[in-house]
């Protein structure tokens, strides 16, 4: 079967322009649709360039252009080691620091080839600062810690210092570590590790997102008040619908302060969701917190095929 590449082009009418074999596409939107999200995408077709094998979208909001690339997961992990690699290079050629955000779930297995030549021995690891965009409140060496999923899989493995690696303070209450955390990259910020954004909130470089089946994404649920919050940098939850309950969790605001975004979604249980966001096939993908994320600079979707089913 010949390898694909598609890139999706913008236009007032939506049309196929090329439909690969391999991928089902269904009819698109009429031409007057628009897509129900609060920065709408839009698609027009596909064109197909050979040896690529990946599908390749452009999507356009409002106010920003979004990527959206589909690929089995070995070449996933590839891409997306290649993509943070690019990032990394730049941000600490101009500054000296590269700040990254990870979450849990699958993501940071998706981040193995970093750990593979050629990046492990040519990333500047010791000018990395590692966040994470939201955290369980538990025990560092709990199951259910999304800083022991990264430090078992990816930190560990690399030498970044382990005073740039900012852990949330587990012996604190739900809200007493938000505050804490909230208080450390305030002093970040002061400090000149992290760069702020014009709105005042802190402008990591690089927020590296997972999905839930939901349109989760960080601990900010569909229908949560957290997804209004505008003013907190970090804010804390104790009924999450998904456990364990108590969370911290970074605000909108901070999300969409970020240079770079990366939403990083795999599997078919999540095909439903990325539809809504990136298709406007429901009426209710205004509410999905994924259809909100909007960087101040780049948005790229790194979806597998069982994600992207239902594009």
């Amino acid at each position: 079967m010949a390898h694909t590449h598609s890139s999706l082009l913008l236009s007032s009418t939506p049309r196929i322009q090329f439909a690969p074999p391999s991928l089902s596409i269904p009819t698109l939107n009429p031409p007057s649709s628009r897509f129900s999200t609060p920065h709408p995408f839009r698609f027009i077709g596909l064109t197909s360039k050979p040896s690529i094998n990946k599908l390749v979208c452009q999507a356009q909001k409002a106010s920003m252009a979004a990527a959206v690339e589909v690929f089995e997961k070995e070449e996933l992990a590839a891409s997306l080691a290649k993509y943070v690699a690019d990032l990394s290079n730049k941000f600490t050629a101009e500054r000296g620091a590269f700040t990254v955000c990870l979450s849990g779930g699958s993501l940071i297995s998706y981040l193995r080839k970093l750990l593979e030549a050629p990046y492990v021995d040519s990333l500047e690891w010791s000018k990395w600062h590692v966040f994470w965009l939201d955290e369980r409140v538990v025990p560092k060496t709990h199951e259910d810690s999304n800083y022991k999923l990264a430090f078992d899989g990816f930190l560990s493995k690399v030498p970044i210092p382990p005073g740039n690696v900012y852990a949330i303070n587990d012996a604190l209450s739900a809200e007493g570590a938000a505050d804490d955390y909230e208080t450390c990259l305030r002093h970040l910020v002061k400090s000149n590790v992290i760069t702020s954004s014009v709105s005042g909130f802190p402008k990591f470089d690089l927020m590296l997102l997972g999905m839930g089946p939901d349109g989760h994404v960080a601990s900010l649920f569909p229908g949560h008040p957290l997804v209004e919050e505008n003013k907190r940098w970090v804010a804390f939850i104790k009924d999450s619908p998904k456990p364990p309950p108590e969370r911290i969790t970074f605000t909108f605001p901070v999300i969409n302060s970020s240079a770079y975004a990366a939403l990083v979604v795999t599997g078919s249980g999540k095909a439903d969701a990325v539809h809504s966001v990136l298709r406007g096939g429901s009426q209710n993908s205004n509410k999905l917190p994924a259809a909100l994320v909007s960087p101040e600079g780049e948005l790229k979707w790194f979806l597998d095929k069982g994600a992207a089913s239902k594009l």
